[in-house]
């Protein structure tokens, strides 16, 4: 009894101790699930805010993607109207040299005619003089019969040979007032002939110089609205390109290496080209001589096989294989030009390989005859 009352009071001395443990570990447990809840709040919160800044981000990003669209959309179209203006202005400095020539030409008429005018000015000198010094014999004539004349009367004896002299010295001075009348006619005649000549002159500089500007302006916007339709059918496929007032193809758009034989697959480019041809001729002028000049061209690269012994033979004959193709489409072949250069035109003076490329190409130019 005595052990059992011991052991009661041992553990009835253990359990406030016991209590305090598990109230204290119980404290402990909800502390930590209060920090747990509250970090599970702040982590929550700080999620949202990065899923909120990511969203902000993405919809930034999208904004900056689309201007980045547009401004090379932009920096595209600049780029074609650079090159539409280049090829304007090569062409327009093409047709200024042209027009300087004709210009040139146009001087050396009006030179010609002024020249022919100082001529007739000279003509007129020397008529003048002739008429002076036949106004001086007519005066020597007269002087001399007055004198006789007096000489006559003061004598009052007119001998028949004194009469004759008279009527012949008169008849003389009717013919030179007669010459001189028709001298005076001529020189009359001269100098309107010389002031219509330079009148003519000048107005035919006028009517050239504006005949030059119209058919400059209808071949460059025939030119322009040639190039405008090729450029829309051809669109921008690589190895074509529009250099200055020429419409460039590369030779391997068109030809195998060191063939001159049109590729299968560019038949249809060139259906294209011949179409826009035929269609814009019925709209140029018959006054307008052009025709379509295809050049060939090579690189730097020396050739000799069984079928070419020179890049010339290799440009010339790629030159004239377009020509047929076109002629077969039904372009007219008195508008058409083939002409081969060799490599004697390049576009790149360089030595790789893409200069090489550049260089190897055929050339489209709508000019005049």
């Amino acid at each position: 009894m005595a052990a059992l009352s011991r052991r009661s009071r041992n553990r009835a001395d253990i359990w406030p101790g016991f209590v305090d443990a598990l109230a204290s570990l119980l404290m402990v447990i909800i502390f930590l699930l209060l920090v747990f809840v509250l970090a599970q709040f702040f982590l929550g919160e700080a999620l949202s805010g990065r899923d909120d800044a990511l969203k902000r981000l993405d919809r930034e990003v999208a904004e900056l993607v689309d201007m980045l669209a547009l401004e090379r959309k932009a920096n595209t179209d600049l780029r074609s109207d650079v090159a539409r203006l280049s090829g304007e202005l090569q062409a327009s400095i093409s047709e200024s040299d042209r027009l300087k020539l004709e210009v040139e030409e146009g001087k050396a008429a009006i030179a010609k005619g002024k020249a022919e005018i100082t001529r007739l000015a000279g003509d007129i000198v020397k008529l003048e003089a002739l008429k002076q010094q036949l106004e001086k014999d007519i005066g020597k004539l007269a002087s001399d019969l007055d004198e006789k004349s007096e000489a006559l009367l003061t004598e009052q004896e007119l001998s028949e040979s004194a009469r004759a002299e008279i009527a012949l010295l008169n008849g003389q001075m009717s013919e030179l007032r007669n010459q001189i009348a028709a001298l005076n006619k001529a020189l009359d005649a001269a100098e309107a002939k010389a002031e219509e000549q330079d009148a003519q002159i000048v107005s035919l500089g006028k009517r050239l110089n504006a005949a030059l500007a119209s058919k400059v302006m209808e071949l460059t916007q025939y030119r322009s609205e040639f190039f405008g339709r090729l450029a829309r059918i051809l669109g921008a496929q690589e190895g074509i390109e529009i250099v200055g007032d020429r419409f460039v193809f590369q030779s391997e758009v068109l030809f195998a290496s060191g063939s001159a034989e049109i590729n299968i697959g560019a038949y249809e480019q060139l259906r294209g080209l011949a179409g826009t041809l035929i269609d814009l001729q019925d709209q140029i002028p018959s006054e307008i001589d052009w025709v379509l000049r295809v050049d060939g061209h090579t690189d730097r690269v020396p050739i000799r096989n069984l079928q070419f012994a020179s890049n010339w033979e290799l440009s010339s004959a790629r030159a004239i294989s377009v020509v047929k193709f076109l002629i077969e489409q039904g372009v007219p072949a008195d508008r058409l030009v083939a002409a081969g250069f060799g490599e004697y035109q390049p576009l790149d003076s360089g030595t790789d390989t893409a200069a090489l490329t550049r260089n190897r190409r055929i050339e489209l130019k709508l000019t005049q005859r």
